[in-house]
């Protein structure tokens, strides 16, 4: 990697913007913090409630599914904090750089997924090839099946968070304090930015491996999961096929979705805990930290 050093502040702030480090330029950090103020926070929250109350009702009126209408309402508020959090917080900058840098290291994904697909696939296509699987997913609405992935997600993101926040703090013990000094320490908005870098970097690599289960089990299903069988599992008037293809039926997709955002959950588990993975992601992470930190101290001492 490229050790480049800012000549101005101007300089250091563009790298900054361009490495998905937008907290680390004083008047974005101080813009983010009134952004975060408490009653800001509440006119977004009373914004969102306001579209999703209402988008959820109707959707579960109209769909007959009071689930239904809670999942979408819950999505459409995630949606609205999404947005902000997107324009109002910078993080579309760190996302985007966050998603470069995931295309770019797409080589440790695969052994990633050597190691963690074999006992996987093993335990979930026992699962796929269960009856009592199959009956369940038949008697899933959308709503609730919606609700189970966003809970899977909903855990996937806390532990990768937690264990995200003691890697950061692990790096950053590492990164030189006798050359950089107090300077180099990362604390509070700056200290979120580079855990919400890593944060995204692997959640965009674990929903790549839980797309590509998610696909495994359509294409095997289709294949291995003729009418007949499904007929004898499930309630014959329970079987539909929504799309006119008659080896993709809803009840498969539902499986695959389940299956898949479980896949992604033990994904996540893994990523965080496989020793040689770690070694691996964090080695370059590192590199980048360690630039990051550099260019920062440069640029807390000019004028």
């Amino acid at each position: 990697m490229t050790r480049w050093e800012p000549e101005t502040r101007p300089e250091a702030e563009a790298w900054f913007v361009a490495h998905g480090l937008p907290y680390f330029v004083d008047d974005v950090r101080e813009q983010v913090r009134h952004r975060l103020h408490t009653s800001r926070l509440l006119v977004v929250a009373l914004a969102g409630l306001l579209v999703a109350v209402p988008t959820g009702v109707l959707v579960g009126w109209r769909a007959g599914q009071v689930s239904a209408g809670i999942a979408v309402g819950v999505t459409v508020l995630l949606l609205v904090a999404a947005v902000y959090a997107g324009r109002a917080l910078q993080v579309r900058l760190i996302a985007a750089w966050a998603l470069r840098h995931s295309l770019a290291s797409l080589e440790l994904l695969f052994p990633l997924a050597t190691r963690a697909l074999p006992m996987l696939l093993l335990f979930v296509t026992f699962l796929f090839i269960n009856t009592e699987v199959w009956m369940v997913a038949s008697r899933l609405d959308g709503g609730v099946l919606w609700g189970a992935v966003m809970f899977f997600g909903a855990m996937a993101v806390g532990f990768l968070v937690v264990r995200l926040i003691e890697e950061v703090d692990r790096l950053d013990d590492e990164v030189g304090r006798d050359e950089l000094g107090d300077d180099a320490d990362v604390v509070g908005l700056q200290r979120a930015n580079l855990v919400l870098v890593l944060l995204i970097t692997q959640a965009f690599q674990v929903l790549l491996l839980a797309l590509a289960v998610f696909a495994f089990f359509i294409v095997f299903g289709a294949v291995a999961m003729d009418r007949e069988v499904l007929e004898a599992w499930i309630t014959p008037d329970k079987l539909t096929y929504p799309w006119g293809i008659e080896v993709i039926s809803l009840e498969l997709v539902q499986v695959s979705v389940f299956l898949a955002a479980f896949s992604g959950l033990y994904f996540a588990v893994f990523a965080v805990t496989d020793e040689t993975y770690r070694r691996e992601f964090f080695t370059d992470v590192l590199g980048e930290l360690e630039q990051a930190l550099k260019v920062r101290v440069r640029y807390l001492r000019r004028p």
